[in-house]
Parts: structure tokens; sequence; C-alpha cells
């Protein structure tokens, strides 16, 4: 087993990652529950790992199978659940286990923050995105009609189970999509790893485990790392895992938050169009950004506007990103590279000159 430990004073945890854990985890998760029954907030697509989850738990509750899709990251469905765990009379000691990916993991950790003041919850991520990504770190949120990700809290997991296996019954798009995230770590500040990931990238999709592990346990140790330095986004260190995010999140405003483009698929083009827009201002050179777009490209993740099927004019991408919850005095910060592996966080872009660029963009 692999153990990663996320350092931050009392609200430290562990991340186990190890091949079969789903079908273990009664081993760490049992003596936090303490004799009380432990709730299972998952999907209706996880029927089979809800099925080995439970069978593994000592004290196994109800479990709560919500819609599947960003569309869950809701008002109503936050609503539901909160009224759902107080019908079952959940306690502020009680652990509340998240069985799915990003949408489930932040809505009950948003849940939990809010439930009784703050209870705890376990991360049991079944997509490669959660795994990598958004089942670490404690940012919880919910969507609202003004943007992602809008309306949320810090709350940091009581621990991390991740489990490589469970992503053999994944689509391949969506571990496409989780791997977005994968290749982010070596294009944020670690150009060795992505080397690696342009060495191993096709190892992953096909599902070499090795591959696999050693790709959720680096990207899960350079997040922590990252976490551990700055938890809250105070100082900017974190403020670098959002790489492609800016971009990414104004493609999903466009496409409804649908299935149109995965949230993974639209950090794919918004760090292809950060990368570009770099070399534009002649911050990196052009065969850098194009090494990155190929590499997605190889993999099969959208590059670009016209790849991610966009056709709204810069103007209108513009105005999403006007929403974003990163927006400070009127100005919004951008995570733009000096090359690959060296991102770095600008905060005097003119909005109408990335308006431009991307009206310049192939559609």
């Amino acid at each position: 087993m692999t153990l990663v430990p996320v350092a931050l004073g009392a609200r430290s945890y562990p991340v186990h990652i190890e091949a079969g854990l789903l079908a273990r985890a009664g081993e760490l998760l049992d003596p936090l529950a303490k004799g009380r029954p432990m709730h299972i907030v998952t999907d209706a697509h996880l029927a089979p790992h809800l099925a080995t989850l439970t069978a593994a738990l000592a004290h196994p509750g109800e479990a709560i199978v919500l819609p599947p899709g960003e569309s869950t990251k809701s008002w109503r469905q936050l609503e539901a659940l909160l009224d759902r765990l107080l019908d079952l009379g959940v306690e502020r000691g009680d652990h509340v286990i998240a069985l799915g990916g990003g949408v489930i993991g932040d809505l009950v950790g948003f849940a939990t923050s809010i439930l009784k003041r703050g209870c705890k919850f376990v991360q049991v991520p079944t997509t490669l995105l959660a795994q990598v990504d958004s089942s670490v770190g404690g940012k919880t949120a919910i969507n609202t009609a003004a943007g992602k990700n809008l309306v949320g809290a810090f709350h940091q997991p009581a621990l991390v189970l991740i489990d490589p296996q469970v992503l053999d019954t994944l689509p391949l798009r969506e571990v496409r999509a989780g791997y977005a995230e994968v290749v982010k770590y070596g294009l944020i500040d670690d150009f060795a790893f992505f080397e690696w990931c342009e060495g191993n990238a096709a190892a992953l999709m096909a599902g070499d485990p090795q591959a696999r592990e050693t790709a959720i346990a680096h990207s899960v140790g350079a997040k922590a790392r990252i976490v551990a330095e700055d938890e809250r986004e105070t100082t900017g260190k974190r403020a670098l895992l959002n790489l492609g995010h800016t971009f990414g999140h104004a493609l999903e405003a466009e496409t409804g938050f649908s299935d149109r483009l995965l949230h993974g698929e639209g950090v794919a083009a918004g760090m292809a169009l950060a990368f570009a827009y770099s070399a534009r201002l002649g911050l990196c050179s052009g065969q850098e950004a194009a090494r990155v777009g190929a590499h997605l490209r190889a993999i099969g993740l959208p590059d670009g506007l016209k790849a991610a099927g966009i056709s709204a004019s810069g103007a209108r991408l513009v105005d999403h990103m006007l929403h974003d919850k990163k927006m400070a005095s009127g100005t919004l910060p951008f995570l733009l590279a000096r090359g690959i592996g060296q991102t770095y966080l600008d905060k005097t872009v003119d909005l109408a000159d990335v308006a431009a660029f991307l009206d310049a963009q192939e559609r």
C-alpha cells in the first residue's frame, strides 16, 4: 500500500492507495465508525462498487443513491441530501462516506461541512479525476446559475481511500478526462513528470496497473505537498492547481456544465489555451505550447475551442470568466507559463486581449 500524508496539523489525514482496497475498506473505516452506522452517498452508476464497499463494512448505514452527472451539484440535491442525513440521525462525530467521482465528493464534502456546523466524511473516489485531484485538499462546493463551484467550503476529509482497480469499470472517456488532471502536475512545476506522462500515458489509458498506480501516487503526492503549503489558497501556491481551469470553466459554462464537455476535457482544452496564450505573450515558445497540445491530442483530449466543440465569441467566453470565484478587486488572475513545468500566477492579464486571443482561435 502507498500511503501519502496530507500534513495540515490537526486536520491532517492519510491517503491510502492500493489495488483491491475497496474490498478491504473495513480495515480502515471500521475503527472510525466506533459502532455507529456509516452512511454511503453514491450515484446510480456505481451499484457494483457500492455492493463491494457495503460488504466490507462492519456497520454499513443507508445507501443514498443520487442521479449521476454535474447537475447533481445543485441547491436542490444539497437540500435533499441534508434532509436525508438529518432524518437518519447523523451526529457530528459520524463519518459519511462519499463513494463516487468529483460530483459526489464535492456535494458530500459541502453537505457535511454545514450539517450540524460540521460533520466528518471519508472520500472513496471512483474516477481517475477524483482520485488524483478533487478527493484531496478539502475544496467542496456546488454549482449555481452564476457559475461553477461558487458556493462551498474548505472541509478536509478524515481519510481518503483510493483503489485503482475501480477504474477498470470506468468508460475510456472518463479516464481521459481524469488524465488531464494527472498531466497538469507535470505542466505546473515538474517537467520530468510531464516527460513520464508522454512516455506512459498510452499504457495508463490501456489499463496498465503499474502506470495507473504510479500516476495516482505521484499526483496525490504533488497535490498533498501544495495543499500543505497553502491550504486555503492564501499565498498563491495552491492557485497553481487551477492551471487550465479559468479557460476550462468558461468552456464548461458555455456548454451548460453538461456531458457535452466533461470537467477534465474542459481543463485539457483550458491548459492548451493557457500555453497558447502564454506563447502569444512571448512567455514561452510556440514549440512548447505545440508540444502540450500535441500530447493532449494524442490522448484524445481537446486541445482548443474547435476540439472542445465551442463556437462562442471571445467576449462571451470572457463574460463567463467574470463569474469566476477567483475574481478579486475586479481582477481575474490567470495561470500562465514560462515553459513546461514553469507555471505562475499573473494578475495583470487584460481580459480584452484574452477575448481577442480567443476570437483568433480555430472553431
